[in-house]
């Protein structure tokens, strides 16, 4: 068995979409980043390499490469998988949190988690998201920004 961590951080700005967990979230904000800027898909896809000791996703999909402009984290997702089946490996769990201020999140997980655990080939009970604030505390209680940490167990 191996447990991986993940963490990711975005800055939020006018003028981009917010996606989490491949899921379109209704905001005045969205993530900064080259690709989609998904703060959870990527906190997951991070908790899953490091499980395999494999390089991470700035090194596997480098923001200098123009092919990753703009790319649907869960198409990145799905070559994670790809890899960790290739490796030999099955995902007993992941569970991951969202850290921000706002919007509520709580109405999206479900789908989150449905997203997630279909791109693994897992059930939905074995991805577990969850959603907190920081009590208007730092860069993700005052709306700047989200963060998201995610652990996992392979078999």
């Amino acid at each position: 068995m191996r447990i991986g961590h993940g963490y990711d951080v975005h800055r939020l700005t006018e003028g981009r979409k917010l996606i989490l967990g491949g899921v379109d979230i209704p905001y005045e904000k969205g993530l900064l980043g080259h690709s989609d800027a998904d703060v959870l898909v990527h906190a997951v896809m991070d908790a899953l390499l490091g499980a395999m000791g494999a390089p991470d996703i700035g090194q596997l999909f480098p923001d200098k490469d123009p092919a990753y402009k703009g790319a649907d984290s869960m198409v990145l997702l799905t070559r994670v998988a790809e890899i960790m089946r290739e490796r030999g490996y099955t995902l007993g769990n992941v569970d991951a949190t969202v850290l921000a201020q706002a919007p509520k999140l709580a109405p999206h997980i479900p789908a989150m988690r449905e997203n997630i655990a279909r791109v693994l080939g897992v059930s939905v009970e074995q991805v577990n998201v969850k959603a907190t604030t920081e009590e208007h505390l730092g860069f993700t209680g005052s709306d700047d920004g989200m963060a998201a940490h995610a652990v996992c167990l392979l078999l």
